[in-house]
């Protein structure tokens, strides 16, 4: 009964490793970012100042501007 728990979660483990270096590299020079889903603000100004009102989630390519500035905090 304990081996095969023991074996599914070696493999989880394993799995969620793999998937996480696979992820781990910063976009190359001139690339693009991966898709990043954001949650709606509650306040309506906050919407409506990103042009995503009527929406639960939305991705920053849908922010209504000419230009998006994103700062990214690396906390390590």
């Amino acid at each position: 009964m304990r081996k095969p728990i023991l074996i599914f979660f070696s493999l989880l483990i394993i799995f969620l490793i793999i998937l996480t270096v696979a992820h781990a590299g910063p976009p190359a020079e001139g690339g693009t970012l991966p898709d990043i889903i954001l949650s709606v603000p509650q306040d309506v100004q906050q919407q409506q100042y990103l042009g995503v009102t009527g929406k639960t989630v939305f991705e920053i390519p849908q922010i209504k501007s000419e230009i998006v500035i994103i700062e990214i905090f690396s906390m390590y």
